[in-house]
């Protein structure tokens, strides 16, 4: 977990994440929709910071939902393989391209390693980098998930 002297626990250069309006985050959805296989009302995306970058978590609401946990498997599969080549193309398409740190993440040329475990209930993505500036890129990257999808994502 993260460590740092702010007293809300995030890093100096991670500002504490705003909510997105409603309406953008319906928006979000409506787009991530036509992206993501699975049924956002029924899973959940967690996105926790690290020291070495952070961890996304996506989970079916119901861990007996097989279907659910097909799809989520399948797609962080995918974006974990497009990730890995700096195709962050899927979160632009959701969330638009001037997404915080989604430039950083494009051009990280394989200083960010991306792993991916299944879950009972879902899958996982975890990012790891030494490099200080790609790490910030990962937590605004994180933030402005968190904020965009809104009941759908926590951190």
């Amino acid at each position: 977990m993260l460590s740092s002297g702010c007293a809300d626990g995030a890093p100096p250069s991670t500002p504490t994440p705003t909510t997105a309006s409603s309406s953008r985050q319906a928006e979000v959805a409506q787009k991530g929709a036509s992206v993501m296989p699975f049924d956002l009302e029924r899973t959940t995306h967690r996105f926790t910071k690290t020291d070495t970058g952070g961890v996304q978590t996506v989970v079916t609401d119901d861990p007996q939902d097989a279907a659910q946990i097909t799809l989520i498997r399948q797609h962080l599969t995918e974006e974990a393989d497009r990730f890995r080549r700096g195709d962050f193309t899927d979160p632009g398409r959701i969330h638009g391209n001037e997404m915080p740190g989604l430039d950083a993440l494009r051009a990280h040329g394989g200083r960010i390693t991306i792993d991916y475990t299944t879950t009972p209930d879902g899958a996982r993505l975890t990012y790891t980098t030494s490099d200080t500036e790609l790490r910030g890129a990962l937590h605004h990257w994180f933030d402005a998930q968190v904020s965009d999808h809104g009941q759908h994502a926590t951190s």
